[in-house]
């Protein structure tokens, strides 16, 4: 039995409603206007339903249109990953490679090893992306990644594969203009609750949020990732701890100092993870370079 609904016209309804206009989504489907406009009236008879709203100038969908488009996509995707994994199972080569990196690591070592491969002239797509706490392993569970590099905390049991890449060591800052750099002695945990901290916030989106922080204080201010928490330090917006791999070229450069807090933060230990599924070629590439690389960390024993 045939279906009214079908890959082509789901495409052709993701390209109209992305592009605003038939023209335009036929120019990026290489196709000309009628083509489109006579699958989608098809379609709509088939259905019994109008997708779009005429009457306007842009092509609008109905609650009709938006329904069928948003349920599609789900068809769509599940296409694009059975068109994926043929050809992943012909040449050993995934089309593409979704690698994140937890914002504590730094980011040349991993844009070392992807120069790398590059070099080789791979027919492979690489996407990066960076994720916070504990938005590592949401980013895994949920799919949106293939490879994490930097997750901690608790390891999901039964999951993923997990290769150790080193401790992450932190260090209490402040920049040397804020009052607490001028205190004697290691700052109590009265004197942190006076000032604003500084934290990155959690990137997960269905895995409980992580919080990071170490103590109270009366205000608190969430950046997206390490860089723009180091920012915030160097400006004296705040107090936090930070990993020591970002501070000693600040600390350098006169920007922070290093303060001896009496609640001090623990070593993390940071791992690279992927998916217990049968690696491709190009993760297994990845593994073994991201593993082998330098993080700037501490050595695992």
């Amino acid at each position: 039995m045939a279906h009214a609904v079908t890959l082509e016209a789901l495409r052709v309804l993701e390209a109209i409603e992305q592009f605003g206009s038939f023209a335009a989504a036929a120019d990026a489907l290489y196709k000309v206007p009628s083509a489109l406009t006579y699958t989608m009236k098809k379609l709509e008879e088939d259905l019994g339903v109008s997708l779009f709203d005429r009457s306007r100038q842009r092509a609008v969908l109905t609650p009709a249109g938006r329904l069928v488009l948003d349920k599609g996509r789900t068809i769509l995707d599940a296409a694009a990953r059975l068109e994926d994994s043929v050809k992943q199972l012909e040449s050993g080569w995934e089309p593409k490679l979704r690698i994140a990196r937890d914002t504590a690591l730094p980011e040349l070592p991993l844009l070392t090893v992807v120069g790398a491969f590059l070099a080789q002239n791979r027919p492979v797509q690489i996407s990066l992306s960076e994720e916070a706490i504990a938005g590592a392993w949401d980013a895994l569970q949920d799919d949106r990644v293939d490879l994490v590099v930097g997750a901690s905390g608790d390891l999901p049991k039964g999951r993923f594969h997990t290769r150790p890449i080193g401790e992450l060591e932190f260090v209490f800052t402040v920049a040397p203009t804020h009052p607490l750099a001028l205190t004697e002695g290691p700052i109590t945990a009265a004197q942190l609750r006076e000032h604003p901290s500084i934290v990155v916030a959690d990137s997960t989106k269905i895995l409980p949020q992580r919080d990071s922080g170490l103590f109270e204080s009366r205000q608190v201010l969430r950046v997206d990732n390490m860089m723009s928490k180091v920012q915030a330090l160097c400006l004296g917006l705040g107090v936090g701890y930070l990993p020591r791999h970002f501070v000693d070229h600040e600390v350098m450069s006169g920007r922070l100092v290093i303060r001896e807090c009496e609640l001090p933060r623990q070593n993390h230990m940071s791992y690279i993870a992927w998916r217990k599924d049968d690696p491709g070629r190009g993760l297994s590439w990845f593994i073994e370079a991201l593993a082998a690389q330098d993080w700037q960390l501490l050595k695992v024993e």
